[in-house]
């Protein structure tokens, strides 16, 4: 299962497509004073651009790389912010708030997403 996090489309809850943007990702300290990893996206519905923030708090980022055996690293988090906003638009939860902080419990389940992928693309077999 490949999760893309660049640019990607997902249905929302009418079916209409939303076109999703990655924009950077950085540490929430150092723009909003914040002990996260912030994830940003656009995204753009009927023509209107949306900025969207997907907050990892660090010390459950670093809880689930112990649980998952996976190293910290900008792909990872962004992809797990990637499958939280592919939620948001497909479920239209929390969908209104540009800004969203992940618990602990959430990120672990979009990690488990990955743990397949991410194992098979590091095999050293």
């Amino acid at each position: 299962m490949s999760v893309p996090f660049r640019h990607f489309t997902a249905p929302d809850l009418f079916g209409a497509p939303i076109q999703v943007e990655f924009r950077w990702i950085q540490n929430g300290v150092a723009i909003r004073h914040a002990d996260t990893v912030d994830v940003k996206f656009e995204i753009v519905t009927e023509g209107q651009r949306e900025e969207k923030v997907i907050a990892l708090p660090h010390p459950s980022v670093l809880q689930v790389s112990a649980e998952t055996g996976h190293p910290v690293t900008d792909p990872w988090c962004s992809r797990i912010a990637a499958l939280h906003l592919k939620y948001m638009i497909e479920s239209g939860d929390d969908l209104e708030k540009s800004l969203v902080t992940l618990t602990a419990e959430q990120m672990s389940e979009y990690a488990k997403q990955l743990k397949p992928e991410l194992t098979e693309t590091h095999s050293f077999v």
